[in-house]
């Protein structure tokens, strides 16, 4: 295999013959790159191929299902990706447009050791990358990403004959199926179904009324231009519009789903946005009594009500805070045998009895309708005040270049723990501890948190705050946070405050 070029020229001869990838595509859990300024079409045949030979040399049976989102390059990249696995001898089972999730639900239905899905997640237009994995649930994390990343990076890819390819039709439809069963509601419920003319516009609506959900349509017509908004259920902006269509249609909430589909956010029937990481306390709340004793497992950016909670401590329940990022709150999920992971992104993984443990928006969608008809007299504003109060901001993302951020975020955890060893504050409040399972999660004596960690995906860091007492100790606990951030100039502006 020829090694990649890391500088990728546009319009070149090269451009149409050689490998060019840049490294930096490699993430922690992702492959993601600005196409085609970090990568080619040669390129992601180069990952193909890398990808088979990753397959060939850990012993996996060659099979594997690959599908892509709905975006106007990503038929062109999956299936560059798909001649690099069957030139590594891989067996492509092909199951077409889909969303991330179908494709996980794919490994299960094809008996398919290994997934492929050709997608840029929630980033915007001009973005694509791949979500891979080998041991269903579960896709690759750190240890993963780095062997595929050498073996590509350094041309180790092996050709090997035997590759094939088959369209597998079908799959689609089975997934719905698997998704509802035979649940139908016995309320009536009216839902504003926001997809942001993203895949997830090809599958919300048919879902929901299969399960005689009254579906009020939001941007749901499939429009790879996105002319309303990125689909990004954590963007304001999106929470926004799904809070006016709320209002303008009187629906009971909205839900909204991302461009990849293994998201989901919440609006309540008040218009009042819902943070994920408050919506995992609710279905866990209800889960609980379900399954007393559960263990349920947070992302660090997550509110610290899984632990505080009184009826969730009423219910027995475990709470596990962990690092952020999809394949690692698989990951850990599946270890701890939890019921369910929740991260503030909107990613939930509902493990057996409930789901498989992959992140999938369409089961949590499925499973808030389920919630719902077990609570017919409560709204989901009802729900959310009987939550306990806490003020918290959303997930804001400072700049921070991709070769840099990782040592800024060294640095500023440095000052933080220091800050700490010397009895300070932040907020006003002193620090009781500093939490740096990823990043660092500053605790203050009141259960109040500031949180500073670098995105694995995008060239920033992320910062989130929660306070228990106001609206003004949330703004002081960022101010003293992001003070501390503001000492390293290689820092930007947000991309949203609050």
């Amino acid at each position: 295999m020829t090694k990649p070029s890391p500088v990728v020229r546009p319009n070149t001869w090269e451009f149409l013959r050689d490998p060019m990838i840049a490294p930096t595509g490699f993430r922690e859990y992702d492959a993601r790159w600005k196409y085609p300024e970090e990568i080619n079409l040669p390129g992601m045949t180069a990952l193909g191929l890398g990808l088979g030979t990753q397959i060939r040399k850990r012993g996996i049976e060659p099979v594997i299902a690959v599908g892509n989102d709905y975006r106007d390059y990503s038929l062109s990249i999956k299936n560059a990706l798909i001649l690099g696995l069957m030139q590594a001898g891989i067996t492509v089972k092909d199951i077409g447009p889909c969303l991330s999730p179908m494709a996980y639900f794919a490994q299960f239905h094809l008996d398919a050791p290994a997934v492929a899905m050709v997608t840029a997640s929630h980033n915007p237009n001009g973005w694509t990358g791949v979500k891979m994995g080998f041991e269903r649930p579960l896709t690759h994390g750190p240890d993963e990403m780095a062997e595929l990343r050498d073996i590509v990076l350094e041309g180790r890819g092996e050709p090997h004959a035997g590759g094939a390819y088959e369209f597998v039709e079908g799959v689609r439809e089975a997934y719905l199926d698997d998704l509802v069963g035979d649940f139908r509601m016995s309320r009536p419920l009216k839902v504003v179904c926001a997809t942001g003319n993203g895949t997830a516009s090809a599958f919300a609506p048919e879902l929901f009324r299969r399960m005689g959900v009254e579906v009020v349509e939001s941007h749901n017509q499939l429009d790879y231009t996105f002319p309303h908004y990125n689909p990004n259920p954590e963007a304001m902006e999106m929470l926004h519009d799904m809070a006016a269509s709320v209002k303008a249609s009187g629906a009971d909430f909205a839900l909204g789903f991302d461009g990849d589909g293994d998201r989901c956010g919440v609006v309540d029937d008040e218009g009042e946005e819902i943070f994920a990481d408050k919506v995992g306390v609710i279905m866990a709340r209800d889960l609980s009594k379900l399954y007393p004793g559960a263990t349920f497992v947070a992302d660090v950016k997550s509110t610290g009500l899984f632990a505080s909670d009184p009826e969730l401590q009423k219910n027995g329940v475990k709470a596990d805070y962990w690092k952020t990022g999809h394949s690692h709150m698989k990951r850990r999920v599946k270890e701890l045998g939890a019921l369910a992971g929740f991260e503030k992104s909107g990613h939930y993984f509902l493990a057996e009895p409930i789901g498989r443990g992959y992140d999938c928006g369409m089961r949590v969608a499925v499973e808030i309708c389920k919630l719902m008809d077990r609570n017919p007299d409560m709204s989901m504003s009802d729900l959310r005040r009987a939550l306990p109060r806490t003020w918290a901001t959303p997930t804001m993302s400072p700049y921070a270049a991709d070769l840099e951020k990782y040592d800024i975020l060294a640095r500023v955890v440095e000052k933080l723990t220091a800050r700490a060893a010397e009895g300070g504050t932040l907020g006003g409040r002193k620090i009781a501890q500093v939490v740096t399972v990823n990043g660092a999660r500053v605790i203050l004596d009141n259960g109040g948190w500031g949180l500073v960690r670098a995105s694995s995906n995008t060239p920033n860091l992320v910062v989130v705050c929660e306070s228990p007492e106001s609206e003004d100790e949330l703004r002081a606990i960022f101010a003293d946070l992001d003070a501390v951030i503001r000492t390293e100039p290689g820092v930007g502006e947000y991309d949203q405050t609050f």
